[in-house]
């Protein structure tokens, strides 16, 4: 979507066929793309791929952070790895990528920060641990950096989706019946709408963007009744 929208795409993912595939369909409809397989929590593989990106195309103007990765349950139930995994993506992974090139920006003058996260860091459930506090170590990257940020053009965006029909839940099985009976009225999106709401942020950054709408009510009814918020939630989702 941002390659027909005129920009030069350097994308950044752990499988390297499905990148190759993106980059094949950027350039055959007369766009520009590159691409680098490797997993962004590691921040040595980030600082060189971005070191390799300012070298072709010299440094980006924007940066989507949606990386995520992660399984639903107790915590007792997690493993290490599966720990480890969840704070690599998405936090480290938007950590070292803005990073590699917050720099260039502040020194521009001008830049966006785009972070992908999810309503668990706003509304947690239980059955969910480990993501949920992933995810709020996601917002808290933002919160940061917006204050880091103030007064030099550079701006971080935080963009809550609701339930997406991506292949999350085939790759992470036994997540999705974790999810509370009264998230059931938020309308499910799509990969395709998502990516229509981000180029939408593009062109008129807000530091806070939920989508769809039905979920931005329920952020403000958390915010003006945290209380029986949590009670519903936690009455409504699954604990084991």
């Amino acid at each position: 979507a941002l390659a027909e929208n005129g920009w030069r795409v350097a994308l950044f993912a752990r499988r390297a066929e499905r990148l190759d595939e993106l980059v094949r369909e950027i350039t055959e409809s007369g766009g520009q793309g590159l691409s680098e397989a490797f997993d962004c929590a590691n921040g040595s593989a980030v600082a060189a791929a971005a070191e390799r990106v300012r070298s072709t195309w010299g440094p980006p103007a924007l940066v989507v952070n949606s990386a995520g990765a992660g399984i639903w349950r107790v915590l007792e139930e997690t493993s290490h790895d599966e720990i480890d995994a969840m704070i690599g993506a998405p936090y480290l992974a938007a950590a070292h990528a803005s990073r590699a090139f917050l720099g260039d920006m502040v020194a521009a003058g001008d830049g966006l920060l785009i972070h992908v996260g999810s309503p668990a860091s706003v509304i947690p459930w239980p059955g969910a641990t480990a993501y949920t506090a992933a995810r709020w170590a996601l917002r808290g990257l933002h919160e940061a950096l917006r204050q880091d940020l103030h007064g030099t053009g550079v701006r971080s965006s935080l963009v809550y989706f609701g339930e997406v029909t991506s292949e999350y839940f085939e790759a992470n099985p036994g997540s999705h019946e974790h999810i509370p009976s009264l998230g059931s009225w938020i309308p499910l999106s799509t990969p395709e709408r998502c990516a229509e709401v981000l180029l939408e942020v593009v062109r008129r950054p807000r530091p806070v963007v939920f989508h769809p709408f039905a979920l931005r009510l329920m952020a403000w009814t958390a915010t003006l009744l945290p209380g029986l918020t949590r009670r519903l939630i936690a009455a409504t989702g699954r604990h084991h």
